[in-house]
């Protein structure tokens, strides 16, 4: 079971290495490029040191860039390993995923090879994953994903700040890390080429003809989508030439694609996206319509390209796929907001959308009654009258002025037995009971079986818009927005009897109970204040019922 700040550690872990990817592709040449890399290796994944070793025309490959110490960097960049050497390190030691890891215990038959290296002698390990200062972890980067196509270099990581061996999440990071490395490595070898056929398309006016060929060379047999369009005038954007590539990834033929724009192919929710591009040197993530009414999600970058000295301007825009990139996000940030075992969101999860509901000032302040009533302010902010709508909030209070707050406050329900029809955000504590004696008596894998098996009934019990979340253990939360007091007891009703049914796993029936606290969300309170009363209310109904049973069994 994941402790409670372990979310919250992976969420933190994913926005450093979003940071660090994103700028992966802001570097202007390969050299940049490849520091960027390995100084990324260093901000975002907790490493203390780091290499990129690149590969050669010849094969062989040369350390490119060092980040981390001084000493290593002077001791290593430059130098060049034989490719024997490196395929015998990549076909040693452990696999973890695409990434290799040699542990010290194997690596010393590395020490007299021509691999340069910066590992020193030190103890043995106190405990089974502490990190030795001989082990050795690399990262190989590939043309394609899951290690296909050629290698394009390795990159070598050593001393995690934590002094420890990473553990699945680690891994996971450093290899994804090491995929959007090599698109970055790849893409800055692409900018290259096309920035030394635009620069002799601007400096060879008199062999225009020749240079026109070698931009339609780079153009037609770009590995990634390309496109130019018309700017300016009635047609401006209109797709002018697609590439093979565009084709490919749009499943549309040139011919069709010469009757669209960017701007009739984007989803309409990135529209917006598209048209805050500049045309010079814009860059934008949005997705595609493909032929089949799919998305797919690319990155564009703009350059405008002059036809001659004088004549008209043209965007050329390079697309690039990243679906496999947004794939792997969603997936991490899915992760690190979702349980593991029931799939439904975690305790982090549950309060970012309770705290998304709730603002720090109570309904019914100053700033509430001012806009309930329908007043309006002067452009200095004094009512017609000439009154000041906010007189009384000189800031001596600890209060601000907010005249124009579009915020929606979230009000609860007036405490009592009687549903006066108000409407607000019910919070359902749920704790289980007999699930501890479940777990005592026929282990973890049949109490795994039924909280799964419980959250099932809870999802399927609320509305669509409803939050079902597990707190954590056998303790789930249930928002439902729109509800007044009857309502919200009338779900803890049918959820409770909902669960009660036995539950079969692998052939045995088993039974567990639940109490049900119901409070409510309201401006003026956290997150944790709202769950606490919730949970408080559940401990009392869990009293009473027990109580109740006690009463009715003697």
């Amino acid at each position: 079971m994941e402790t409670e700040s372990e979310p919250y550690v992976r969420l933190a872990t994913l926005r450093q290495l979003h940071q660090v990817v994103a700028e992966l592709n802001t570097a202007r040449s390969l050299a940049d490029t490849l520091q960027t890399v390995a100084d990324g290796a260093i901000a975002g994944l907790g490493f203390e040191l780091a290499a990129v070793n690149l590969v050669r025309p010849d094969g062989d490959l040369v350390v490119a860039a060092v980040a981390g110490s001084a000493g290593a960097e002077a001791l290593m960049a430059g130098r060049v390993g034989s490719r024997a050497s490196w395929d015998r390190r990549l076909s040693m030691g452990e696999r973890w995923g695409e990434l290799r890891f040699i542990p010290y215990t194997e690596g010393w038959v590395l020490d007299d090879d021509d691999v340069p290296q910066w590992h020193t002698a030190g103890p043995a390990p106190r405990f089974p994953d502490e990190w030795h200062p001989m082990d050795r972890l690399l990262a190989p980067m590939y043309s394609a994903s899951n290690g296909g196509g050629e290698l394009l270099g390795v990159i070598s990581v050593d001393r995690p700040r934590n002094g420890r061996r990473p553990g699945a999440w680690g891994q996971e990071a450093l290899q994804m890390y090491a995929f959007q490395a090599a698109i970055a490595i790849s893409n800055a070898r692409l900018r290259a080429n096309m920035q030394r056929a635009l620069v002799r398309l601007e400096r060879e006016q008199q062999a225009l003809r020749a240079s026109e060929e070698s931009f339609r060379q780079a153009f037609e047999y770009a590995p990634s989508g390309m496109a130019v369009a018309e700017m300016g005038g009635d047609q401006h954007g209109r797709l002018l030439r697609t590439n093979d590539a565009l084709c490919r990834l749009l499943g549309r033929p040139a011919a069709a694609m010469r009757r669209y724009s960017f701007s009739d192919l984007v989803h309409p929710e990135d529209i917006g996206t598209l048209l805050r591009t500049s045309a010079e040197g814009g860059r934008a993530e949005l997705r595609l319509a493909r032929r089949d009414s799919t998305y797919v999600w690319v990155s564009l970058r703009n350059s405008v390209v002059a036809d001659t000295a004088d004549g008209p301007r043209y965007l050329l825009t390079h697309v690039e796929d990243i679906e496999d990139r947004k794939r792997h996000e969603l997936q991490l940030a899915h992760r690190a907001s979702h349980d593991s075992l029931t799939g439904l969101p975690n305790s982090a999860e549950l309060r970012a959308r309770l705290g998304a509901r709730l603002c720090s000032r109570p309904p019914g302040s100053a700033a509430d009654a001012y806009a309930s009533s329908g007043g309006h302010a002067d452009p200095n902010g004094f009512r017609p009258d000439g009154t000041e709508p906010f007189g009384a909030m000189d800031g001596t209070d600890g209060g601000s002025a907010v005249p124009f707050d579009h915020h929606v406050h979230t009000v609860a329900p007036p405490d009592g037995p009687a549903d006066d029809g108000s409407k607000g955000l019910a919070v359902l504590f749920c704790d289980l009971d007999g699930f501890k004696s479940i777990n005592d008596r026929f282990g973890h894998h049949t109490g795994d079986a039924v909280l799964i098996e419980v959250a099932r009934r809870l999802t399927s019990g609320v509305r669509d818009g409803d939050t079902v979340a597990r707190l954590g253990g056998d303790e789930f939360v249930v928002l439902a927005d729109g509800l007044g007091t009857a309502d919200a007891q009338d779900l803890a009703v049918r959820l409770r009897n909902a669960i009660i049914p036995p539950i079969r796993v692998d052939g045995r029936a088993v039974r567990v109970g639940a109490s049900f606290g119901i409070g409510w969300a309201s401006c003026g309170m956290s997150a944790e204040e709202v769950l606490a009363s919730a949970d408080q209310r559940m401990y009392v109904e869990k009293r009473s019922r027990s109580k109740a049973n006690r009463r009715a069994a003697g």
